[in-house]
């Protein structure tokens, strides 16, 4: 079902609000990689505000539907998300990567509440989630699976292990997206590694595969609207390639590699929230 306008509103309302808790724990931290947690943060806010069957009370519910990010390195942008709603108090984010916290920069399942899988060499997430999705399958638990890749992470040959074993084990309840940003932090990707035709390539591997605007909340919920209506018996699993912008919504980090991993001071934080109010009041004034 189409998204409501009143839900668009409370979506980019969110969507702002946690990128502006992703930079002050940034500031907290002193540093992090903010240009990938920004890219991925309307997936991250549609996910979890809309769609994921989740308890923050009750973070290891059984029954609750499961996330993983594999780009993991993105921990300083989903463990803002993860305080927002409830999982831990949000005062700890200020503690997060310093000595003696719990926050790393890839956040330890074990510590942090709210966390699925932990996270480290980029290339296992996916594996990770094919083997939810099939403890889900034969503990008979309803519950979906999704799964968040960065697109520079396609360069390991694990995803693609992990892609022919979705396909031939038929795991229709997990949901996969490729947070497409085009930069690593190397370079633009199909500089270092070229990954295109991305489309072509997920289909081959037996995936139902749709190219969306990653900031997109409408193209966003169609998409995952169709993966989750597809029947199983006849169903593929299901691959969404976002294309986003790296540092969406600061101006003079969008598109720059360089801000793959970076600290803000006073100066340059001033700066990134007003780039916030005005990307916030455009979205809105397109609604």
């Amino acid at each position: 079902m189409p998204l409501t306008k009143d839900e668009k509103r409370r979506l980019e309302e969110t969507a702002n609000r946690l990128r502006r808790l992703c930079l002050k724990t940034v500031v907290w931290a002193h540093s992090g990689h903010i240009g990938g947690s920004l890219s991925a943060m309307d997936i991250l806010t549609i996910l979890y505000h809309k769609y994921m069957k989740i308890d923050p009370k009750n973070p290891q519910w059984e029954d609750r539907d499961r996330l993983v990010i594999s780009k993991g390195h993105i921990g300083v942008g989903h463990a803002p998300v993860l305080a927002d709603l409830g999982y831990f108090d949000m005062e700890l984010l200020k503690d997060f990567n310093l000595t003696g916290s719990s926050f790393g920069i890839h956040l330890d399942s074990n510590k942090v509440p709210g966390v699925d899988c932990s996270t480290g060499s980029l290339g296992h997430g996916l594996s990770m989630a094919a083997g939810l999705t099939l403890a889900s399958r034969l503990s008979g638990r309803n519950y979906r699976v999704y799964c968040i890749l960065g697109d520079g992470e396609l360069n390991e040959g694990s995803v693609w292990e992990a892609a022919m074993a979705i396909a031939q084990y038929k795991l229709t309840g997990l949901i996969t997206f490729v947070d497409h940003n085009r930069f690593m932090m190397d370079g633009a990707v199909e500089e270092v590694m070229g990954i295109e035709p991305l489309e072509d390539k997920w289909r081959s591997f037996g995936f139902e595969t749709r190219r969306i605007n990653g900031h997109s909340f409408d193209e966003l919920a169609d998409a995952i609207d169709g993966g989750l209506a597809a029947k199983p018996e006849t169903a593929k699993p299901v691959c969404i390639i976002c294309e986003t912008v790296k540092g969406c919504g600061i101006n003079f980090m969008e598109d720059n590699r360089h801000w793959h991993y970076g600290a803000l001071n006073d100066e340059n934080m001033a700066a990134a929230e007003k780039s916030l109010d005005a990307q916030l009041a455009k979205r809105l004034e397109a609604l």
